[in-house]
């Protein structure tokens, strides 16, 4: 039964909300479901900024990214400098990432009061409070959509070229431990350059670690061979094989498939009891280790001790596959105030970093790697706003001599 407080949502203090959903929402919330623990799931679609042409023809390293829609662009001066043109991209859409864009740059230096003290700017109440002078806080209103509406939204999204819409479910704000099942901007980056680098995926086996609701392996899935598209927790895992239903024509196009397995990183085996959903099977793992070139993560180094058994994951997988591979890991840096130093830090940033110079520094008899950072100028084929403290690293690992 329909409870009435579902139509305003509201977001809790200890709940976080991604800066994809936060600064461009759709027009319509549309929410689809209730997943397995009773959290809304909504329906979102990302468009990738090219045209049919240039999905048939581009097979050279990144493609032709110069085959963006140009008809479909906004008008010139519609937006600010570095905002990504594209179809459908409409004036809201623009205001929301010129928005972004000025809160970013305003938070990039502390502001202080006339006394030198930290300046904290307060969050717009909500419009029930009584103090008129304050200006109303936007509520979410969701949208269930039927059956047949999502029909028609499908419809709507692939009748120009269904090769351009990615369709995701996610959640919008989660606890901390959930929130692989929102859309992150790391995510959309390293995609990016996932269709950017097609040399690195055509025809291989990948493999993602921490893959939220899949969408990097969705992309990866329409140049490579098999990916393996992995997580950890039943309700996460079926949300994914979801998102992977919902966008088989992409891997379809470019004769990949996608095989949705469970990866703890706390544990040194792959889970192959076969009554356990998304186990492997023994021709799985031979797959795994005897074909797979590449592995790739996004933003998931937000805590410490799930960074360190990451790593450790990197390192006993690469050990094991028979293939020189390449691992891209994408991460952005986040400033919090803690208590503990008084002061602005990015401690998660810092523990992945010091992570990646271990590595690099890891005397190991078999393999050697080698840790670079990514220039972000590869071509921006999604809408999000690539922040300066959004960050791409590869990490080489090669047989030593």
């Amino acid at each position: 039964m329909w409870d009435s407080t579902m139509d305003e949502v509201t977001f809790r203090s200890d709940t976080v909300l991604s800066d994809v959903h936060l600064y461009t929402p759709n027009h319509r919330h549309l929410m689809v479901r209730l997943n397995g623990v009773g959290q809304p799931v909504f329906l979102s679609q990302f468009k990738l900024l090219w045209s049919q042409d240039s999905w048939m023809d581009s097979g050279a390293e990144g493609g032709d990214h110069r085959h963006v829609p140009t008809q479909e662009a906004p008008p010139a001066g519609s937006c600010g400098p570095g905002s990504p043109p594209g179809p459908g991209y409409s004036h809201e859409g623009c205001s929301l990432q010129a928005r972004a864009d000025s809160t970013d740059q305003e938070g990039a230096g502390a502001q202080l009061d006339e006394d030198g003290d930290l300046d904290v700017v307060r969050r717009p109440r909500a419009s029930s409070d009584t103090d008129p002078a304050k200006p109303p806080r936007d509520k979410v209103h969701p949208t269930i959509l039927t059956q047949e509406e999502e029909d028609v939204l499908e419809d709507e999204a692939t009748g120009s070229c269904p090769q351009s819409i990615i369709k995701i479910e996610h959640t919008m704000a989660t606890p901390l431990e959930d929130v692989g099942k929102q859309v992150w901007q790391g995510a959309l980056l390293l995609a990016d350059y996932i269709l950017f680098r097609r040399d690195l995926f055509q025809g291989r086996t990948v493999l993602e670690l921490g893959a939220g609701t899949g969408f990097a392996s969705i992309v990866a899935a329409t140049m490579a061979r098999t990916v393996y598209c992995t997580d950890v927790g039943a309700d996460l895992l079926a949300m994914c094989q979801r998102n992977i239903t919902l966008n088989s024509h992409l891997a379809a196009a470019g004769g990949g498939i996608v095989k949705v397995r469970e990866l703890d990183w706390l544990k040194d085996n792959l889970c192959t009891d076969p009554e356990v959903p998304f186990s492997w099977s023994e021709e799985d793992i031979s797959d795994l280790y005897d074909h797979t070139t590449v592995l790739f993560a996004a933003e998931v180094f937000y805590d410490d001790s799930l960074t360190d058994a990451l790593f450790r994951t990197l390192h006993r997988l690469t050990r094991r596959l028979k293939n020189a591979c390449t691992a891209l890991l994408s991460v952005e840096r986040r400033f919090n105030f803690t208590l503990r130093h008084l002061d602005v830090t990015c401690e998660a940033y810092d523990h992945f970093r010091s992570s990646l110079h271990a590595l690099e520094k890891l005397s190991d008899s078999k393999l050697r790697f080698v840790v670079e950072p990514v220039e972000a100028s590869f071509p921006q084929l999604l809408i999000y706003e690539r922040i300066r403290q959004l960050e791409l690293w590869k990490i080489i690992a090669e047989p030593t001599a």
